[in-house]
């Protein structure tokens, strides 16, 4: 049977060629230029690029999976799929930054006699400036349109690409300017560092959805008040969201008069959840336990309420309540 895909698993598979027909062509342009100029800078420029081919074959594979509709094993579907490779992506750039630096140290220690780089890598590096800068504002953007934490983590890594471009030209300017090659491999080393902070960076933010955290916490403030919009429906408490890719788990307590039916308790479970999804269009799917007035209810260990809303993040969310 043969898949559909949606407008947005379209826009990320169409994303994913573009970046990884681009990231191709400036990794070779930059190693074979660095290796016939002579600079390391410029190699390491381009070996950083040739991770970013792995990378875009990484959202490329990604993109075919979250194509697949829920199942038995996964009734949630396969969006998060979207994430565990943002951490990927993230791994890649961290190991090929700590290669980059032991490779410099290296070339550091080494007692040879080193030329000055020939005046052609500074072009390639400009070349390179503008072709990242394009790369990551189209990924940015089509990220941001689709909500994709995969595109946007790619995106990112494209702008710190650019952000290492400018520090490579910087070095190999100030290199015939000085007439000093070992800034050439200084500058290497630098940009190998900066890599590997950006990569802890990424892993830490895409550590946070894979456990059920977000980013985002007024997410919580407009559940209340979406939920205390509802007319017969008291005290939403026990509030639960979660990310997975673009979309939100929601699950939440709420209180009604005793003496209503259960269809009528019902009905207001319903009007709860259809406020939640007008207040957060992102809404995969809203669970509502529905609980008479008045009930006692023991410290809480977890879920968000009006009472834990505003305290500190780091403190336990039942301490509120004592």
């Amino acid at each position: 049977m043969t898949t559909v895909l949606t407008p947005r698993q379209k826009k990320i598979i169409k994303a994913s060629n573009i970046s990884l027909l681009g990231n191709a062509s400036l990794a070779v342009i930059k190693i074979i230029a660095g290796y016939l100029s002579g600079s390391l800078a410029v190699v390491a420029d381009g070996i950083d690029s040739l991770s970013d081919v792995f990378t875009s074959f990484i959202t490329l594979f990604t993109a075919k999976i979250i194509t697949r509709p829920p199942n038995r094993r996964h009734p949630y579907g396969y969006d998060k799929a979207d994430t565990v490779a943002s951490k990927l992506v993230a791994f890649v750039i961290f190991f090929a930054g700590a290669q980059l630096a032991i490779s410099t140290v290296h070339n550091l220690m080494e007692e040879t006699v080193r030329e000055i780089p020939s005046p052609y890598a500074i072009i390639v590096i400009l070349v390179s400036i503008v072709g990242k800068q394009l790369l990551a504002g189209y990924l940015r953007k089509t990220g941001n349109q689709i909500d994709s934490p995969m595109l946007r983590a790619n995106a990112r890594n494209m702008q710190n690409d650019v952000i290492i471009s400018v520090s490579v030209l910087t070095g190999l300017v100030m290199t015939h300017m000085l007439k000093m090659p070992v800034l050439d491999t200084i500058t290497a080393l630098a940009v190998s560092v900066w890599i590997m902070f950006i990569a802890i960076r990424m892993i830490i933010t895409t550590s946070r959805e894979l456990m059920d955290g977000v980013e985002d916490q007024t997410i919580y403030s407009t559940i209340i008040q979406a939920a205390g919009s509802v007319e017969k429906a008291r005290n939403p408490h026990r509030i639960r969201a979660r990310k997975m890719a673009h979309y939100y788990m929601i699950a939440l307590d709420v209180e009604v008069d005793g003496n209503l039916s259960l269809f009528e308790a019902h009905t207001v479970g319903h009007q709860v959840e259809d406020m939640i999804r007008k207040a957060i269009p992102s809404t995969y799917d809203v669970v509502v336990h529905m609980e008479p007035f008045g009930v006692q209810h023991p410290a809480e260990a977890f879920g968000i309420s009006e009472k834990n809303l505003h305290t500190d993040e780091s403190r336990p969310l039942n301490s509120a309540d004592k």
